[in-house]
């Protein structure tokens, strides 16, 4: 069995992927691990440079159609091996990857290496950090429960973001570089033991995109697993360059995305009339949201921010 299943969903971001590809296979340790591309129906021969540049790859995966994030990532999953299934996985864990990173050459090993020293990691992330060097928040969060997104969405939790009840979304009052347990990481860069896996399923193909890395971390903590941010290792994310191609659709399945977490997760636990209030204020904000994209100019269209 090998270390480790790395999954790659790939929407036209071809120079992208040859750059996190190439970081992939500059890895240095003692670790053994396969690589699944999964293209998501690009159209700028990212499939194609693949398997021209990296015929180590294990498996290139086309969709005939942009099936999803989600639904891409569990076809290379399913292609490694995982599933539901007793013992059926090639691997003992699996990395989500998004092509818009950039690894450290002992990125990978540090990262299992955690793993294996924490029997109860189900699911832990590195810090991310953007381009201009500062931390892309999304890399540990709490659950977007009601109060949660209430403080997050009326915008105070950046007013307060050194309050660990205001500020919990983005957890800004936890010291970044320190390993931390916490609720999400984000799927750019996810590490999932198999064990978990089993127990939780794949990712939820509903979600499209946004929201299935929060309703995984959460259906792992609900089996017992904890979920760790580990700032030990740090990667470059460019994020957004394959979400900004399709700005419209970016914002719309951000706010989509929220709405399905909480039928998921919080509507029977929810009062009735909080349910709906919290309903039409994530159709408000979500139409808000789009109509100022609209006004924008086209070289200032905006995508959505977990």
């Amino acid at each position: 069995m090998q270390d480790l299943a790395i999954v790659l969903v790939n929407y036209n971001t071809r120079e992208l992927l040859r750059g996190c590809l190439a970081s992939v296979y500059q890895s240095r340790g003692d670790l053994s691990y396969a690589v699944y591309v999964v293209d998501n129906c690009s159209s700028d021969g990212s499939a194609g440079m693949v398997r021209e540049e990296f015929l180590q790859v294990d498996a290139v995966k086309e969709c005939q159609a942009n099936c999803g994030y989600p639904a891409a990532n569990n076809i290379g999953l399913q292609a490694a091996g995982f599933g539901e299934a007793e013992g059926e996985a090639s691997a003992r864990y699996a990395l989500l990857l998004n092509p818009d990173t950039v690894l450290p050459s002992d990125a990978l090993q540090q990262m299992v290496d955690f793993m294996d020293t924490h029997p109860e990691a189900g699911i832990a992330g590195p810090k991310l950090v953007r381009k201009d060097g500062t931390l892309d928040k999304a890399c540990r969060r709490s659950f977007p429960s009601p109060a949660v997104s209430f403080y997050r969405l009326t915008g105070l939790s950046k007013l307060f973001p050194n309050n660990p009840r205001i500020a919990r979304y983005n957890l800004s009052y936890l010291d970044v570089d320190e390993t931390s347990e916490i609720d999400a990481v984000v799927g750019a860069f996810m590490l999932i033991r198999g064990d978990t896996l089993r127990e939780t399923g794949l990712l939820d193909e509903r979600f499209f995109m946004y929201g299935e890395d929060l309703d995984l971390c959460y259906r792992a903590k609900q089996r017992g697993w904890k979920v760790y941010y580990h700032p030990a290792v740090t990667v470059l994310h460019y994020k957004g360059e394959s979400s900004k191609q399709r700005s419209y659709w970016s914002i719309y399945h951000f706010y989509r995305s929220m709405h399905l977490f909480h039928r998921k997760h919080y509507w029977r636990s929810t009062m009735f009339l909080l349910n709906w209030i919290i309903t039409l204020g994530i159709v408000v904000l979500g139409a808000w949201a789009l109509l100022r994209n609209a006004l924008r100019p086209t070289g200032r269209k905006r995508v959505a921010s977990a």
